[in-house]
C-alpha cells in the first residue's frame, strides 16, 4: 500500500485577487528538504480569495496525483478546508444553498472537493502555519517550504500596467 503525502498552501493579494497555490507531493519517508524544494509545484489563480484559492489549489493538486497512491495524507493550514469536512452533511442536505435558499458562491468547488475525496482514501492533518523555526517539527519544516514558495510567487508578481 503506497501512501502519498501532499502539502498544500496558497497566498493571495486581496487587492488584485491574484494568488498562487503551491503543493508538494511524495511517496514514502520524507526526503531531504533540499530535494523537496525542487519538487514544489506552483500555479497562478485569478479572481480568487484566500479561502477559494486554498480549495482550488488542493483540488488541482489532488487531480494531478490521484492515480499515484492508494492512500493520501493531506497537510494544510487551511481552517476552511478542515471545516468543510465537518460541514459536509449540512451542505449536502441544503443542496449547497444558504439559509435563504441562495446557492453558495463556492458550491461547485465544494462538490468537486467532496467528489475527489470520496474517490481517494484521504486523511487530513491540520498543520500550524507561520510558527517560529525553533518550534517546527519535520512535517512543519516541509510545510514551510510550500508556504514560502506560494508567498515568494505572490511577491514576485509584476503589477499590471
Amino acid at each position: 500500500m503506497s501512501t502519498l503525502s501532499l502539502f498544500s498552501d496558497g497566498s493571495v493579494n486581496p487587492k488584485t485577487q491574484v494568488g498562487y497555490g503551491a503543493y508538494l507531493a511524495f511517496i514514502g519517508p520524507i526526503p531531504s528538504l533540499a530535494f523537496l524544494q525542487t519538487q514544489i509545484h506552483v500555479r497562478r489563480f485569478e479572481a480568487t480569495s484566500s479561502t477559494q484559492l486554498e480549495l482550488q489549489n488542493l483540488i488541482g493538486a489532488l487531480e494531478e496525483v490521484k492515480d499515484k497512491a492508494t492512500k493520501y495524507i493531506i497537510y494544510t493550514d487551511s481552517q476552511h478546508i478542515i471545516r468543510l469536512l465537518e460541514r459536509r452533511s449540512r451542505l449536502e442536505k441544503n443542496n449547497y444553498c444558504s439559509k435563504k435558499g441562495k446557492r453558495l458562491k463556492q458550491a461547485d468547488l465544494y462538490q468537486a472537493f467532496y467528489q475527489l475525496i470520496d474517490q481517494l482514501a484521504c486523511e487530513f492533518i491540520k498543520v500550524k502555519g507561520h510558527q517560529a523555526s525553533r518550534h517546527k517539527e519535520e512535517i512543519d519544516q516541509v510545510f514551510t517550504l510550500v508556504d514560502k514558495a506560494a508567498r515568494l510567487a505572490i511577491r514576485q508578481e509584476k503589477p499590471s500596467v
